[in-house]
């Protein structure tokens, strides 16, 4: 098993589709001869021609054309440099991309993925930073996919190409040059859904995914080391959801459950969380959501910072939560 980074095993995992799937094609702004705005594209334009390519500055020619292109028999990955930009091209998405199996009564598919990455980084600022999954989870019949580890990073992706729907897979960037591990690049490729339990305890249920999930899990540490132990559950797929798993984590934890995102709380997929569980009868009292402040972000790191949870904040708040 090779040891990759985050950004790695993206691009292990988009090479593999490329050898593997003659109707794959990938293209965006700068992905093919720059290799990427941050690299994770490197030498795919050199290895695999004119399947991978670049293109002009329009999100809403990329998407377009993936629809067509994804109608008519190819698979294209598509990149949307920033999360942010997504917008621009809501149109290809929601009301063409999400309808084509729909109102074909199943006879045609789309099978695209569109890679984007979201969050904060120092000096990102309010037009680089957002957290979009719960504006596109909103739309039913497009699979929604937040990877957290290189292992996952290739798996999903993998997953997500051979799915027959639309994927979008939203990475964090703060990950592309994170630490290293060994990730099985020939395994079976899986399909769409299912969580990671990342540590157990009867204390609560924590639910999270993307990037924080490094920090509930260092949150987790320390309040184990308080003589605390919570469950983490972290769920890279939101559409489709594993309401089971969910359910099996809480009755385990008491009903008692906390949601953290790096999303603004207002209208974040975290209040969607608590409500399906309180709709199955699985919670036992209050939940609670720890998400970023209803704020657009500013570009200086330190007053972002005060808004995106960070380690100690996730630990002060589920410390008390569990002790209440």
């Amino acid at each position: 098993m090779p040891e990759l980074s985050y950004a790695a095993a993206v691009n292990a995992a988009l090479r593999r589709c490329l050898h593997e799937i003659p109707e794959t094609l990938l293209y965006g702004e700068d992905v093919a001869k720059p290799g990427g705005v941050h690299g994770v594209t490197r030498r795919l334009w050199k290895d695999f021609g004119d399947r991978v390519f670049d293109t002009p500055i329009s999100e809403s020619a990329i998407l377009g054309s993936a629809v067509g292109a994804a109608m008519m028999g190819r698979r294209p990955i598509v990149e949307i440099m920033w999360a942010d930009f997504f917008f621009v091209a809501f149109d290809q998405m929601i009301n063409q991309a999400a309808n084509v199996r729909y109102i074909s009564q199943g006879r045609l598919t789309a099978p695209l993925v569109v890679r984007t990455q979201q969050g904060n980084s120092p000096g990102a600022c309010a037009q680089h930073s957002q957290n979009i999954e719960a504006l596109i989870t909103h739309i039913p019949g497009l699979r929604v996919a937040i990877p957290s580890t290189p292992q996952d990073a290739f798996d999903l992706m993998m997953s997500a190409v051979h799915c027959d729907d639309p994927v979008v897979v939203i990475d964090n960037r703060t990950l592309y040059s994170g630490d290293k591990q060994q990730v099985v690049t020939d395994g079976p490729v899986a399909s769409i859904g299912g969580t990671r339990l990342r540590r157990t305890g009867p204390a609560a249920t924590v639910v999270t995914w993307g990037a924080i999930t490094h920090r509930v899990i260092e949150a987790a540490d320390r309040l184990a080391r308080d003589g605390i132990e919570v469950t983490v559950l972290e769920t890279p797929w939101l559409n489709p959801f594993d309401h089971d798993a969910l359910h099996h984590a809480l009755a385990g934890t008491g009903g008692r459950l906390a949601v953290v995102h790096e999303a603004n709380t207002t209208g974040g997929f975290g209040g969607e969380v608590i409500t399906r569980a309180l709709e199955a009868g699985a919670l036992s009292g209050r939940a609670l959501r720890i998400g970023t402040a209803d704020s657009r972000i500013p570009a200086a790191g330190a007053l972002a910072a005060a808004l995106i949870p960070g380690t100690d904040r996730i630990y002060t708040e589920l410390a008390h939560f569990t002790a209440a």
